[in-house]
């Protein structure tokens, strides 16, 4: 894809997030009080940036208050300035994120997750090359705290292999690094979890999905959008199809 300004803003701005976030990392601060200031600090960076360099977008951040007015804005920059806050804070662990995406107009135009403590950064204008399926079960992505009741049945029924790793921008690009070879959620999300995972697989010709196979919509008047699907294309069917086999579909969705 041609590089965009705002690709290699979305990408400027994720990665000095970062940078703050592991400089952060090395203070005296620990646990929920690191968390909650990496929360705050980096989501003053991101602000403050799009404030100076796109002056006239619209912004909805997990951080900032929300307001109506990016309703009626043809762009809106959608941010998660830390996501995976607990693994963040526990100070050794390397799955937590900063996301950073640009909805124009109803699609998602430009986006970046960076991966500071992996010194990785995805990114729209240079998506990831998905390298080759290894032999194997199927592996799905999984929170490692609380793996929703659908992601259970989904192994059982795919004889699938759950791995269990941290933030919603992790495991959905998990699948871009082959790590995976896919990541369900419907456990209750909002816009900021995947707007930016989203666009980056979507640029490398991931699936990405609601879980009914319905379309992603972003800049919706409620934030929340609790469920999603990433995954290698030759497995959509296979998944939704299994999804779909699930009895509580319906009541998972709106959990």
């Amino acid at each position: 894809m041609a590089t965009t300004e705002d690709g290699v803003l979305a990408v400027e701005l994720a990665a000095a997030a970062g940078e703050l976030l592991l400089e952060l990392r090395g203070t005296a601060l620990s646990g929920r009080e690191l968390g909650v200031q990496g929360d705050q600090r980096a989501n003053e960076l991101l602000i403050a940036g799009l404030a100076e360099r796109r002056p006239d977008d619209a912004v909805l951040s997990e951080e900032s208050a929300d307001t109506t007015a990016r309703l009626s804005a043809d762009r809106v920059w959608i941010i998660d300035p830390l996501d995976g806050t607990r693994e963040y804070g526990e100070g050794d662990r390397s799955d937590w994120a900063v996301h950073v995406a640009l909805w124009e107009r109803g699609e998602l135009a430009a986006g970046a997750v960076a991966l500071p403590a992996q010194e990785i950064v995805h990114d729209t204008d240079e998506p990831q090359q998905v390298p080759p399926r290894a032999d194997g079960p199927l592996r799905i992505a999984v929170s490692r705290s609380r793996p929703p009741a659908l992601v259970e049945y989904l192994a059982t029924e795919l004889d699938a292999e759950l791995v269990p790793m941290g933030s919603a921008g992790v495991k959905a690009t998990a699948v871009l690094r082959g790590e995976v070879d896919a990541y369900v959620h419907a456990g209750g999300q909002y816009e900021w979890d995947s707007a930016a995972p989203v666009a980056v697989a979507e640029a490398a010709g991931l699936f990405c999905s609601r879980i009914d196979g319905s379309p992603l919509r972003y800049n919706q008047a409620s934030p929340k959008l609790p469920d999603l699907l990433v995954c290698r294309p030759e497995f959509s069917a296979k998944l939704l199809a299994a999804i779909a086999s699930q009895h509580d579909v319906a009541e998972v969705r709106v959990s």
